[in-house]
C-alpha cells in the first residue's frame, strides 16, 4: 500500500505540472528576397500557424543578398530551430549553408528554388520550366507565330531564372519566324529591369520590339514603363507571378497592362503542413509539385474577385484567432481548478485500482507459477530430445550388430563386453525415463514410457514379427524421412533401403515439397525440428489433396501421454517413441502400408477381383485411416470425372488430372497408392463395364457399344473385353 500511495503522490504532481498543448517547434523561414509574392506567402505561414499551437515560426529576409542569407541561415541554426524552410537566392552559392544545417540533423525544406545539393529534407515549388514553356507558347499564338521579342532574365544564377529561360526558349524552337532580339539579365526587381530595358532602347533606339516577355510581373512592368518613355506605340508584355490583390499580377492583366502573366502558386499553408508532417515523423513527399494556371484578360476579372474574396476571408480567420487566443486565456485560469478536481476523483479511484491490483497479485502469482512448470516440462522435454536421439543410434545399431553373423561366431570374451554395452545402454534408457517422470509428474500425467516395461513393450518379440512382415513390399514402394539429425536419417536409412526406396528432408518445409513432388508411400517424421515441426508437417500432409494419403509416423523422442494425444490430433496414424526397435518400426509401416488400399475394386468388373458379395475382401474389413472420409471423397471424385467423360475417346490420364487438379505424376501415384490400379488400368476398366451394362441391356451392335464407351477400334475392344472377362462380347449378350 505504501507503494501504491507513492504512485499516487507522483501521478497527482504530473497532473499539477502539465502544460497544455504539445511538443514546441521553431521553425524558421529564409526567404532570400522582400516582395509582394514573399509576403503573400509569409502571410499564408502566419495563417496555417493559427491552427497549430506548438509552431513558432522565425522569419529572415536576405533583399537579394547572398551573403546575408548564409548569415541568416547560420543564425537560425545557432537558435535552436526544429526545421529550416529556405528559398535559396542562388543556387550554388547557398548551397554549403543548407548542407551544413542538413548534416546537424536539422530537417531542410527547400521551396521555390532549387539547390545544387541533394542534402534537403523536401522540396516544394512550382515547375519553372514548364511556367517558361507554356508562356513561350502563349506568346507564340498570340503573335501569330512570327515577331521580334525581349527576354529580361531574373537574378542570375537562380534555378527559376534558368528554369524558366530554358522553357521558354524550347517552347520557341517550333516557331521560327519567332526571333529574340535582346535577353537582358536581371534581378528580379522592377528597377534593374527599367533600367537595363531603358539602355538597351537607348542603344537601339530604331528596333521594333513586338512582345516583351519578363520572369516575373515586375520586370515586365518594369520594361513597359523604360518603353514608355521612348517609344509611342508600346509592344505586349507578359510576366510570371500573378500575384492577387492590388498592383498584383491579375490586377495589371485585367487593366491591360500586361498581355499574361502565369500564376506562381505560393501554398504557404501547404508549406506548413509538409514541415510538420517531417517533424512528427508522418509520411511526407520528397518533392511536390505544385500546380499554375495562366492568367489572361479572359480570366483575370474571375480570379480576382476570387482572391479578393480569400483576401476576405482570411482577415475574418485573423480575428478569429485573435477572440479565441482571448477565450483560450479564460480557460488557462479555470484549468488548474479543474485539474485539482479531477485529482480527487483520480485519487478515490487509484485507491480502489491498488486493492483491485492486491487481489490480482494472487492470481499473477499463480500464473507465473503455473508458466514456470511448462517452461520447466519443455525444458525438459528438449533434455529429452536431446538424450533420446544418441541413445537410438547407439541402441539400435547394437542390436543389429548383435544379430550379424561375425558377432553371433565372435569369441565368448566380445560376446561378453556387447552384452556388457547393451545392458548398460538399457539402464542409461530407464534413468533417463526414471528422471523424466519424477521431474513432469508434479505437473501433469507422468511419461507413458514406464520404465521397467517400457523396454519390453519397444522390443517387439521376435517371434511375431515375421508373421506381421510376412508379405515383402515390392522394391519400389517408398519412404520419406523427414528428420534435422544426419545420422538418425542415415541410421533409418540403413534399416529400411533393403525394402524401399528411401527419400530424405532435414525439415518440414522441405520434407512437405519432397513429399508433393515424389508422393511417397509412407512419411517417416520426427518432430522437433527447425523451419516446421513435425505436427505442422503432419498436418499439411494430411490437408493437401495430393498427399493426404500418406500414412505418418511420428519418430521422436516426446514420450508424454500429452504429446502422443497432440501428435494424434495433427493427424499420424502412428506414434513411437525414441529409442526404438527396427522390427517395431518396420511392423508398424507393412500393416500401415497394407491398410492403405482402401478401393481396390472401383466398379467391380475385374476378373481377379474379388466379387461384390465377398465382403472380407472390401472396405469393410480394411480399417481405415483417420483421413478415410477425404480419401473416399477424392476416389469418388476420380470416379464421377470417369465416369462422365468415358465415351470421350481423347479422354487422357492428363485430362482427368486437370480436372482433380493433379498432375500426371501424382494422380498416379496417388490412384496407385489408394486402389492398387493405375488410372489407365481403371478407365479401361470402367469402359468394360459400361460396355458389359450396354450389352445385357440394349440392342446395340458391339461396334457401337466400342465407340460409345470410347474405344476407337472395334477390334481392340474385344481384345481388351476378352482378357477382362475371359470371353468374347457377344458371349456376354447370349
Amino acid at each position: 500500500m505504501r507503494k501504491y500511495t507513492l504512485y499516487i503522490i507522483i501521478l497527482l504532481a504530473i497532473i499539477s505540472s502539465c502544460s497544455t498543448g504539445d511538443k514546441k517547434y521553431r521553425i524558421g523561414v529564409s526567404q532570400c528576397s522582400d516582395d509582394i509574392w514573399r509576403d503573400k506567402q509569409n502571410t499564408e505561414l502566419k495563417m496555417a500557424a493559427y491552427f497549430h499551437d506548438n509552431v513558432d515560426l522565425k522569419f529572415a529576409a536576405a533583399y537579394d543578398s547572398d551573403e546575408r542569407q548564409i548569415q541568416q541561415i547560420d543564425s537560425l541554426v545557432n537558435e535552436g530551430i526544429d526545421l529550416l524552410i529556405v528559398a535559396p537566392n542562388q543556387i550554388a552559392t547557398i548551397s554549403p549553408a543548407i548542407d551544413r544545417t542538413f548534416e546537424k540533423g536539422i530537417p531542410v525544406i527547400v521551396f521555390e528554388r532549387k539547390t545544387n545539393s541533394r542534402k534537403y529534407t523536401a522540396y516544394m515549388g512550382a515547375d519553372n520550366y514548364e511556367m517558361g514553356k507554356l508562356m513561350g507558347e502563349y506568346i507564340a499564338t498570340r503573335l501569330h507565330g512570327k515577331g521580334k521579342l525581349m527576354e529580361v532574365m531574373g537574378l542570375k544564377g537562380s534555378s527559376p531564372s534558368i528554369e524558366r529561360h530554358n522553357g521558354f526558349r524550347d517552347a520557341l524552337k517550333d516557331y521560327p519566324q519567332l526571333e529574340v532580339i535582346a535577353t537582358l539579365q536581371g534581378d528580379w526587381t522592377e528597377p534593374t529591369a527599367y533600367k537595363q530595358v531603358k539602355e538597351w532602347n537607348l542603344k537601339y533606339p530604331d528596333t521594333n520590339i513586338d512582345l516583351v516577355f519578363g520572369m516575373n510581373d515586375r520586370s515586365a512592368i518594369g520594361a513597359r514603363k523604360a518603353f514608355s518613355e521612348t517609344q509611342k506605340t508600346l509592344p505586349l508584355f507578359c510576366g510570371i507571378d500573378g500575384l492577387p490583390g492590388e498592383n498584383g499580377g491579375i490586377q495589371q492583366v485585367r487593366d491591360s497592362v500586361l498581355e499574361a502573366s502565369y500564376i506562381y502558386p505560393t501554398h504557404g499553408d501547404q508549406l506548413l503542413q509538409l514541415a510538420l508532417d517531417i517533424l512528427d515523423g508522418k509520411p511526407y513527399a520528397k518533392e511536390t509539385s505544385l500546380v499554375s494556371a495562366l492568367v489572361t484578360r479572359d480570366n483575370a476579372r474571375v480570379l480576382q474577385l476570387e482572391s479578393e474574396e480569400v483576401t476576405r476571408l482570411s482577415k475574418n480567420v485573423e480575428q478569429l484567432h485573435l477572440t479565441a487566443d482571448s477565450y483560450l486565456q479564460q480557460l488557462a485560469s479555470q484549468r488548474l481548478f479543474t485539474l485539482f478536481s479531477f485529482a480527487f476523483i483520480i485519487l478515490l479511484l487509484m485507491l480502489a485500482f491498488a486493492f483491485y491490483l492486491y487481489n490480482r497479485q494472487k492470481k499473477r502469482i499463480l500464473s507465473e507459477r503455473q508458466k514456470l512448470e511448462r517452461e520447466q516440462l519443455n525444458f525438459y522435454t528438449q533434455v529429452s530430445h536431446e538424450l533420446r536421439t544418441p541413445l537410438t543410434l547407439i541402441e539400435g545399431p547394437l542390436t543389429q550388430l548383435a544379430e550379424t553373423e561375425d558377432l553371433q561366431n565372435a569369441s565368448k570374451e566380445t560376446t561378453n563386453m556387447l552384452a556388457i554395452v547393451r545392458r548398460n545402454t538399457r539402464q542409461l534408457t530407464q534413468l533417463i525415463n526414471k528422471m523424466l517422470e519424477v521431474q513432469v509428474g508434479g505437473f501433469q500425467e507422468a511419461s507413458n514410457t514406464k520404465t521397467d516395461d517400457s523396454y519390453v513393450t519397444k522390443e517387439i518379440s521376435t517371434e511375431s514379427a515375421p508373421n506381421i512382415l510376412e508379405t515383402e513390399q515390392p522394391q519400389d514402394t517408398s519412404v520419406l524421412i523427414v528428420d534435422d539429425n544426419n545420422d538418425i536419417r542415415e541410421y533409418l536409412r540403413t534399416i529400411l533401403q533393403d525394402k524401399y526406396q528411401v527419400f530424405e528432408a532435414e525439415d518440414g518445409q522441405k520434407g512437405l515439397a519432397l513429399a508433393q513432388e515424389q508422393v511417397p508411400d509412407i512419411i517417416i517424421s520426427d518432430v522437433m525440428m527447425p523451419v516446421m515441426n513435425g505436427l505442422e508437417f503432419c498436418q499439411n500432409i494430411k490437408m493437401n489433396e495430393i498427399t493426404s494419403h500418406i500414412p505418418v509416423i511420428l519418430l521422436t523422442a516426446r514420450a508424454l501421454n500429452s504429446h502422443q494425444i497432440e501428435g494424434y490430433k495433427s493427424g499420424a496414424d502412428a506414434y513411437i517413441t525414441k529409442p526404438f526397435q527396427p522390427d517395431l518400426l518396420l511392423a508398424r509401416i507393412g500393416n500401415l502400408l497394407r491398410n492403405r488400399h482402401l478401393l481396390k475394386d472401383l466398379w467391380g468388373t475385374s476378373s481377379n477381383a474379388p466379387k461384390k458379395e465377398d465382403k472380407t475382401a472390401t472396405t469393410e474389413n480394411t480399417p481405415l485411416s483417420s483421413e478415410g472420409t477425404r480419401e473416399n471423397a477424392f476416389i469418388s471424385r476420380f470416379k464421377k470425372v470417369v465416369e462422365e467423360r468415358m465415351t470421350d475417346s481423347e479422354l487422357s490420364v492428363e485430362t482427368i488430372g486437370s480436372e482433380l487438379g493433379l498432375s500426371r505424376v501424382q494422380l498416379y501415384r496417388k490412384v496407385k497408392a489408394l486402389t492398387g490400379s493405375s488410372p489407365v488400368d481403371l478407365l479401361r476398366k470402367a469402359r468394360l463395364n459400361k460396355a458389359q451394362q450396354l450389352l445385357q441391356t440394349t440392342d446395340l451392335s458391339v461396334s457401337e457399344i466400342a465407340y460409345q464407351v470410347g474405344f476407337t477400334s472395334p477390334s481392340y475392344f474385344t481384345k481388351c473385353y476378352k482378357d477382362e472377362y475371359g470371353k468374347v462380347p457377344g458371349e456376354s449378350r447370349k
